[in-house]
C-alpha cells in the first residue's frame, strides 16, 4: 500500500498511450457511451444520485492530490493553487452537477471537455504509473469533468449556443490575463503560459513562447467549433425543416 501513494515510486513509469493508458481512456470513454444509451432510461432519482456522485467524486479526488502533495512535501503556492483549467473545472463542474447552473454549463462545456481531453490524451502523471496513486488521480479528475459536461447535455438535455461561445472566449480570455499577471508576481506556470510543461504534453508541437500562445489561441477556437458543430447542424436541420413547411 505504501507503494501506491510513494513519492519516489519504483514501479513502472508512466507510459503514454501505453496499456493502462489506453485502458483508462477505454473505461472513460464507455461511461460517456453508457450516458448516451441509457439517457431516456434514467429516472429522476438516478439522475439525482449521478450527478450528486460524480460532484463527490471529482471533489474527493482533488482534495486526495492536495493532501497526497502535502505529505510529500510538494505543496506550493506556484503549482498546487486550483488555477489551471482544469482544477478550475473539477470545483465548477461539481456546483454545476449539484445546482444544475446553466451558466456554469456554458464554459464546462467549451472549456472544460477541451482542456481535460487534452489532460486526459497526455496526462501530466510524472513518472508515476499504473497503479500509482497520481495515475489513478489524474484519469478519475479529468474524465470526471469531461463526463459531468457531457452527462449534462446528453441526460438533461442542456446544449450551447452562439451566444455561449462569445462568453466564454470573452471570459476565457480575460481569465487567461489575470493567471498571467498572478505567474509574472509569483513565479508560477498556471495555464501553462509562462513557459511549456515539464512533462510531454501536445504543446511540444508548438513553437517557443511565446508564439505557442497564439496556437493555443487557434486549437482553442478549432475545438470551439467541433464541439459546437452537431448543434449548429441541428439547428440547420431545423430550420430547413420549418422552411419546407
Amino acid at each position: 500500500m505504501g507503494e501506491f501513494f510513494a513519492k519516489d515510486y519504483s514501479g513502472a513509469p508512466f507510459q503514454l498511450f501505453g496499456t493502462p493508458h489506453l485502458i483508462a481512456l477505454g473505461v472513460v470513454l464507455l461511461v460517456n457511451l453508457c450516458l448516451f444509451y441509457w439517457r431516456d432510461r434514467m429516472p429522476e432519482r438516478v439522475r439525482r444520485g449521478f450527478r450528486y456522485g460524480v460532484a463527490a467524486l471529482l471533489i474527493v479526488d482533488e482534495l486526495a492530490w492536495h493532501l497526497w502533495n502535502l505529505s510529500i512535501g510538494q505543496w506550493t503556492i506556484q503549482t498546487m493553487l486550483p488555477l489551471h483549467l482544469c482544477s478550475v473545472f473539477v470545483f465548477l463542474s461539481a456546483v454545476m452537477l449539484v445546482t444544475k447552473s446553466y451558466a456554469i454549463y456554458e464554459f464546462a462545456y467549451f472549456l472544460g471537455i477541451s482542456g481535460a481531453l487534452q489532460a486526459l490524451l497526455t496526462p501530466d502523471a510524472g513518472m508515476y504509473g499504473f497503479p500509482h496513486f497520481r495515475f489513478f488521480q489524474v484519469i478519475v479528475s479529468h474524465g470526471s469533468i469531461v463526463t459531468a459536461a457531457i452527462y449534462m447535455t446528453v441526460v438533461e438535455g442542456y446544449r450551447p449556443t452562439w451566444r455561449s461561445l462569445r462568453r466564454v472566449a470573452l471570459w476565457g480570455n480575460l481569465y487567461m490575463v489575470g493567471v498571467g499577471l498572478l505567474n509574472a508576481l509569483i513565479g508560477s506556470n498556471y495555464l501553462f503560459i509562462a513557459h511549456k510543461p515539464e512533462t510531454a504534453s501536445l504543446l511540444d508541437l508548438l513553437p517557443p513562447w511565446p508564439w505557442y500562445i497564439l496556437f493555443i489561441e487557434g486549437l482553442a477556437f478549432f475545438l470551439f467549433m467541433f464541439l459546437y458543430l452537431p448543434f449548429a447542424l441541428r439547428d440547420w436541420r431545423q430550420r430547413a425543416a420549418a422552411e419546407q413547411l
